[in-house]
């Protein structure tokens, strides 16, 4: 049954119908029998979304819509907000997954019959899985709030036919958490990842300021893959947002076996764990957070290890987490680094080395997680048993290990490098020194007037002949791709002729007669594989990032494909060659996949880079460029005559990418003969 009063907005059109938004406003111009708006603004009208549906089946538009975006946007016009359309949504999907009968003896009929029958169906599943009581984050939806998403509901259950309920949901909350991104503040899953495995496998997980889930969730992928894993995980959570913490309950469950129990509420103010003794505590707390209850909690218990300052509101994260662990119990939190410095902070700091609990601060690369501009820490606690024989606290650095741009860091070898030196310190409670990463420093050394337990402030510099010696590989290296490069050089143009007037076509009009194919990216799918950006295109690497999983279905790279960015005004068009082809098609990225029989990559490649291409295809907004590649000209050649311009286009990239190597190893160069001559393993000779 469809719901005649779900609206949908120009954006959401252009999705359902596959095109750009302004191929929508063309249409609100050119045809009288467009749906006239039903609300919004006059800036951001809102149409209804049957009537938008008739239109585009009527003009050939739209053969039917996919169920997803239908139910997209049902989410969206919901009367009582995206978040809690989302959270009844959620409930129906896990009553399809957990009791599928007691669905389908409740949607059998009317809506109306649905919103009677519902609520003494999903009592009976949220009280199996989140418990009873009153502070659990998802309760029962009244009937008369059901009856208005009875037509979402059914879209919900209908989605989740073919990929499974976990799956419907995790596509819907994506794209939930993608269309409001200053709203949440998300912990990647690599980050995640590494936060687990450090804690260890674990049967009691809290994260008192649990978010979307990520950080649990985490936990159990890591009780799951290791052998020590124990039965009858219990994952308990708290958030200050009450429709988060019912979205991030749901997630949960659905995603996992482990028991589930998500509270709404600021844990430092209102705990809701208050007896708690969980064996790991997991932490993204809010950053630089002023009103944090400072003026309240003076006497609170939870500050065994002194009272924080107003601007110190990390501590009382760290200590919350510690006073909610069992003795033994590890806590891994995401610090800023300026906690690990600030004087306001260091008598804390002292007391938590002297005591024991503080057993590690690792510093991560940049782009590690939001905000991205800084080196993160995270630091590794646990509840003390007793005082340690000889105290030392684990210091290690990773930001060499950064990745270039948006690609975001190395996180294969940040994981390597992290938990092998903390595997090795936390089995014997000492690390021989690995200069530049990783070093065991007595406590009694940090106990100072300032407790300064910043990484890079106590880390040696790599050894002299290693250093010495990485720089003459580099010098080498940039010796050989200098000579490549001058080989490579274009030979000078001949005499100058007048531009030939020659037939062209578009990218669109290829598209439509079969010479080549095109395919936009996706944001996730169903196997995580490496993902090619946006940025990897722009710089020339290989793929930077791993496709999140999702129900969407991702393109896949295969050689002779031609990739086009469509943001940002790059003059940029890649061939993919063997390395790269597997990789999954990234966000802002356009793939065009020629008929060999009728196309040249290169050939074709080469021309979509043309500066006078690009202004006749590209529009402007305020902030930003895009690209229409459909409007991208190419002169119409036979086979053979492509393939000249196709090896010349080639020569071009060869020489284009050995001008890039050797940029890259001038700077390393160059930075590694500074530090050198600055910390004395070069000499000045």
């Amino acid at each position: 049954m469809q719901d005649n009063g779900t609206e949908v907005t120009a954006a959401g059109i252009a999705r359902l119908a596959g095109v750009g938004r302004a191929a929508v406003s063309n249409w609100r111009r050119r045809h009288a029998d467009f749906p006239q708006p039903v609300g919004g603004t006059e800036t951001s009208p809102s149409f209804a979304l049957a009537d938008v549906e008739a239109w585009l089946r009527a003009q050939g538009k739209l053969a039917e819509v996919p169920p997803r975006e239908r139910v997209w946007q049902q989410l969206l016009g919901h009367p009582e907000g995206p978040a809690a359309a989302l959270v009844h949504a959620g409930c129906a999907l896990l009553l399809v997954h957990d009791r599928p009968t007691l669905w389908l003896e409740a949607s059998a009929g009317s809506d109306e019959r649905l919103a009677a029958l519902l609520p003494a169906a999903l009592d009976q599943v949220l009280d199996a899985r989140f418990g009873p009581g009153p502070e659990r984050a998802v309760t029962t939806p009244a009937g008369s709030r059901l009856l208005a998403s009875a037509p979402l509901l059914r879209g919900a259950a209908e989605l989740a036919a073919g990929p499974g309920a976990r799956k419907a949901y995790e596509f819907l909350l994506g794209r939930h958490l993608d269309a409001n991104p200053r709203q949440y503040t998300l912990t990647p899953d690599p980050l995640a990842e590494l936060m687990a495995e450090l804690a260890g496998p674990a049967r009691t997980v809290l994260d008192p300021a649990c978010g979307t889930g990520t950080l649990l969730r985490a936990a159990t992928a890591t009780a799951t893959a290791t052998a020590t894993a124990r039965p009858g995980q219990e994952l308990y959570g708290q958030d200050s947002d009450p429709a988060l913490a019912a979205l991030t309950a749901l997630r949960l469950a659905l995603s996992t076996d482990a028991a589930v129990r998500i509270a709404a509420g600021d844990s430092l103010r209102a705990d809701a764990r208050t007896g708690l003794r969980a064996d790991t505590a997991l932490c993204h707390p809010p950053f630089n957070e002023r009103n944090w209850g400072h003026d309240e909690l003076a006497y609170d218990p939870r500050w065994e290890y002194g009272f924080p300052a107003r601007t110190e509101s990390e501590l009382a994260w760290v200590q919350h987490a510690l006073a909610r662990v069992r003795d033994g119990g590890t806590v891994v939190v995401l610090m800023p680094p300026a906690a690990a410095s600030r004087r306001s902070g260091r008598r804390i700091r002292a007391d938590l080395l002297r005591r024991g609990a503080l057993r590690a601060v690792i510093a991560l690369p940049a782009g590690a997680a939001p905000p991205y501009n800084l080196p993160l820490h995270l630091w590794v606690l646990r509840r003390p048993e007793r005082a340690p024989a000889q105290p030392g606290l684990l210091l290690a650095d990773a930001g060499q290990f950064a990745g270039e741009g948006r690609g975001g860091p190395d996180w294969r070898s940040v994981r390597e490098t992290v938990l092998d030196a903390w595997g090795d310190f936390d089995r014997t409670g000492r690390l021989d020194e690995r200069p530049g990463l990783a070093r065991c420093v007595p406590v009694i050394e940090l106990l100072d007037d300032d407790v300064d337990l910043a990484p890079a402030r106590h880390l040696p510099p790599p050894g002299a002949t290693g250093d010495t010696g990485r720089l003459t590989d580099v010098r080498a290296r940039l010796d050989e791709t200098l000579r490549l490069t001058a080989e490579l050089t274009p030979a000078p143009p001949g005499t100058a002729r007048p531009a030939p007037h020659r037939p062209l076509t578009t990218v669109g009009e290829l598209a439509r007669g079969g010479a080549l194919t095109l395919h936009t990216g996706t944001n996730a799918g169903h196997a995580r594989v490496p993902l090619l950006t946006d940025h990897d295109v722009l710089t020339g690497t290989g793929p930077s990032a791993t496709l999140p999983e999702g129900d969407e279905e991702p393109v896949l790279t295969e050689p002779g494909d031609v990739v086009v960015p469509v943001l940002g005004g790059g003059l940029v068009a890649r061939v993919i060659d063997d390395a790269t082809a597997g990789a999954a098609l990234g966000r802002n990225l356009v793939l065009l996949r020629p008929d060999p029989a009728a196309l040249d990559p290169w050939f074709l490649a080469g021309f979509l880079r043309g500066t006078a291409n690009h202004r006749r295809a590209s529009s402007h907004a305020s902030t930003a460029t895009r690209l229409d590649v459909r409007r991208l000209q190419l002169p119409r050649l036979p086979l053979d005559a492509q393939h000249g311009y196709g090896d010349r286009f080639r020569a071009l990239d060869e020489f284009e990418r050995a001008l890039r190597l050797a940029g890259r190893l001038g700077e390393q160069l160059v930075r590694g003969m500074y530090d050198g001559l600055t910390d004395g393993t070069v000499a000045p000779e």
